[in-house]
């Protein structure tokens, strides 16, 4: 049974619905009754860099071939009597779809009518494993397309040869697809392994965002969730030690580009917080990012008049418990003078000191998008799951963005922009 704890947010209106079924379900909902449509995402804690693991109950650990994760995720779509689980959302107007990241698989399904049956149709499939040697092989040609595909994408290049610059030993540098040689060793076996570990519902969360009836969307979930004993310990995931050490400060590739990409950033090695300290330093960062980067900026004058970079320049920052990187990219005549500028920068601003009416403004742009993601049901519940399988309250948010002062951001950046831990991958035209 699933008895709702009711909590409001005083700073953005909202009220969370959140109950732990006994299957070991966790289950949040945050209705908003403005919007015509709705939104669910059934995720779990799995991804790319679980490849190494230790079922709860068992002694020995299990390895298993890279790509399984995103593997499962697309062999979760065929049914036992061969029919496309695509089909039946289509009869009720359900817009559906899946991901894997390197710490999560998601499923969702978004619509703005019959959401009751979009729902039970989401629990279904994916309580619904189906695999037979016969139709895992039949996978590995479609998903070995996709990985080659992949090969071809500069942006895809870019991004895996960067993190592969940042990371010596951690398997976040594994591409999250596998390899076309690492999918041909999976098995139904393998993947049966995989869903009974990973895809037990006390490792799983749903999350429903947007127009939804509270007593209805119990119903549904109640009568879906299948017989599931629940771990009574946490799946120990296994990753190598990860030295503070960059792998490589520089790498290049020549591809059938116009002009040159580049992305640099930085390694994060303050890691393995949780809680409002994961948060804050995960605020601290964006915050530090606007300062340093955003158009008003000095670095990004400099760089823009110098015809270093142009409006593809982009920034995003990467979190999670053991891992994390700062990422700048576009397109540049001269990338290692862009990454060259950058540093030399820095060095000014170790010398000179950050400006706090700049951290001010930093400070309140941040809050706005904080504010702005809840006016977007997907992006809502997306988030608050990837907080939430971090141990993040992001209900907490407000709390934690006001305890950050000044000091705080000098002594990230002290602690973050350092140039040993920096790194720049390029792809040249050939």
């Amino acid at each position: 049974m699933l008895d709702f704890n009711k909590r409001e947010n005083p700073y953005t209106g909202e009220v969370l619905y959140s109950a732990k079924h006994e299957s070991g379900l966790g289950v949040y909902i945050i209705p908003k009754e403005e919007y015509s449509g709705t939104y669910a995402i059934f995720g779990t804690r799995y991804g790319s860099v679980d490849s190494e693991f230790i079922v709860p109950g068992e002694t020995e650990a299990i390895s298993v071939p890279d790509g399984i994760a995103h593997y499962l995720e697309h062999k979760m779509f065929d049914q036992p009597d061969g029919s496309n689980v695509f089909d039946k959302f289509s009869l009720y107007g359900g817009n559906a779809n899946a991901f894997t990241s390197f710490n999560i698989t998601a499923y969702l399904v978004s619509s703005t009518a019959n959401f009751e049956e979009n729902l039970a149709t989401l629990l279904d499939y994916v309580q619904s494993p189906y695999y037979t040697d016969e139709t895992v092989a039949k996978e590995q040609g479609i998903i070995g397309q996709e990985i080659r595909m992949y090969d071809d994408n500069p942006g895809w290049k870019l991004f895996f040869n960067y993190i592969n610059c940042l990371y010596k030993e951690h398997p976040v540098k594994k591409e999250i697809a596998g390899t076309v040689e690492s999918i041909s060793e999976i098995t139904a076996d393998y993947l049966y392994k995989c869903y009974n570990t990973f895809y037990n519902l006390s490792n799983m969360s749903l999350v429903i965002t947007g127009k939804v009836d509270i007593e209805s969307a119990k119903t549904v979930i109640e009568a879906g969730i299948k017989n599931n004993e629940p771990f009574n310990e946490p799946i120990e995931k296994i990753y190598p030690e990860e030295p503070k050490e960059v792998a490589s400060q520089y790498v290049e590739k020549s591809m059938a580009i116009a002009s040159p990409m580049f992305m640099m950033g930085f390694k994060d090695n303050d890691v393995n917080l949780s809680g409002d300290a994961l948060l804050k330093k995960d605020i601290e960062i964006r915050i530090l990012m606007r300062m340093l980067f955003a158009k008003g900026s000095d670095i990004y004058k400099k760089l823009y008049d110098e015809n270093l970079i142009n409006s593809t320049f982009s920034l995003d920052y990467t979190l999670q418990l053991d891992y994390g990187f700062t990422s700048l990219d576009g397109e540049s005549k001269d990338p290692k003078k862009v990454y060259e500028t950058i540093l030399s920068e820095f060095e000014k601003i170790r010398e000179t000191g950050l400006s706090e009416d700049v951290y001010d403004r930093a400070k309140k742009v941040i809050w706005g998008r904080y504010i702005r993601t809840h006016n977007d049901i997907e992006d809502l519940a997306t988030t608050f799951m990837q907080y939430l399988f971090m141990g993040v309250d992001y209900f907490n948010y407000r709390d934690v963005y006001q305890s950050i002062t000044f000091d705080d951001i000098k002594k990230r950046f002290e602690g973050h922009f350092k140039p040993q831990y920096s790194a720049l991958s390029v792809v040249n035209p050939l």
